[in-house]
């Protein structure tokens, strides 16, 4: 019995013994493991206060600065052409004759009954001063000279009508009317030719409400299209809308000068670039130093040695950085990798 006491008082003992030093084999590895954890290698940004450079880019198709479809204004046979699509064109150029005969002849007819009716009422106010005429043949040589005068003006008109002109400078991309062609005024009255002026171009695009507050009437953009790639033209924000759409963006024209050298037509795609929108420095830091989501947003700022989280307020992103409301002071060192595998408080070793 007693042997067979102390056998199992040993093996007690033994097993005793074993489990002691699993467990102080558990700790040490605990404790080199904290050791271990003690200290990370972080690389760091600083926190910077700077004006932001951001770009925005916009797509928008280039339209002419004026564009006017020329329609008659006569009634009549086309006689004479004078355009061709892609004629330029000064400002009252003729571009299509219509048959003026009758037009002719009935402006013939006004303009002598016109004078006629002028040289008699000139008459009848001379012999109405010297008494010679009564009031009422006066009048009858007035009103007969105001009408006169009137059929004058409406056939001088006319006659000039049948010339069609262009109302602006600019060249024909379109004629509609040949040589015998017929032509009607009113309602339906004919479209002769289109003319556009490219001389100046313009182009309008939607910007955010964010956006349309940092802009003002008079900045200056950059241009570019894809038949130039390497040529930039400059533009100027010519209006901005007072009133946004259904998506809150606000409708904004941009004017463009156009150029003899890689000259712009309209119809061409043009991309809009909107530079430097903000013109005060910011707490700027690199957006890959948010830990957690943007609207809990957190940070690891390491001041000597050691990592310490802080809650912030932040503003726009510019690119890759983000304004920093508050939480941050210019300078500060922000943990831009490493910080998932950090806590608060952690030592950690910087390196470049």
């Amino acid at each position: 019995m007693k042997k067979s006491k102390y056998i199992i008082i040993a093996v007690v003992m033994f097993v005793a013994v074993i489990l002691l030093l699993f467990y102080n084999k558990k700790k040490i590895q605990a404790q080199s493991k904290i050791e271990y954890r003690e200290k990370f290698y972080v690389s760091v940004a600083k926190a910077e206060s700077k004006i932001p450079t951001e770009n925005i880019s916009l797509v928008g198709t280039i339209t002419a600065n004026n564009d006017v479809n020329i329609i008659s204004e006569t009634s009549g046979r086309v006689t004479q052409v004078l355009a061709n699509v892609g004629d330029y064109k000064q400002a009252g150029s003729v571009i299509v004759q219509v048959d003026d005969e009758l037009k002719k002849a009935a402006y013939s007819s006004a303009l002598a009954n016109y004078e006629k009716s002028k040289k008699d009422f000139e008459r009848m106010q001379s012999l109405l001063e010297s008494k010679s005429a009564s009031d009422v043949q006066f009048d009858a040589a007035k009103l007969a000279y105001v009408n006169a005068e009137s059929q004058f003006i409406i056939a001088k008109r006319q006659l000039n009508d049948t010339k069609i002109t262009t109302p602006i400078s600019g060249y024909i991309t379109s004629r509609l009317v040949d040589v015998g062609s017929y032509v009607a005024s009113g309602p339906n009255a004919t479209m002769i030719a289109n003319v556009v002026d490219i001389s100046k171009l313009k182009v309008k695009v939607n910007i955010s409400e964010k956006d349309a507050f940092l802009l003002k009437s008079g900045d200056n953009v950059e241009v570019t299209t894809d038949v130039y790639p390497d040529a930039k033209y400059l533009g100027k924000i010519a209006s901005i809308s007072s009133k946004g759409d259904e998506a809150h963006t606000y409708p904004i024209e941009i004017s463009i000068q156009n150029r003899q050298e890689k000259p712009l037509k309209a119809g061409m795609f043009a991309r809009i670039y909107f530079s430097s929108l903000v013109n005060s420095h910011l707490i700027l830091i690199p957006r890959e130093a948010i830990v957690g989501s943007i609207r809990t947003p957190q940070v690891f700022v390491v001041k000597d040695g050691t990592a310490r989280l802080r809650d912030i307020s932040v503003g726009n992103q510019y690119d890759t950085f983000v304004e920093v409301i508050n939480g941050v002071n210019e300078g500060d060192d922000v943990v831009i990798s490493g910080q998932n595998l950090i806590q608060n408080n952690f030592k950690v070793e910087i390196v470049k």
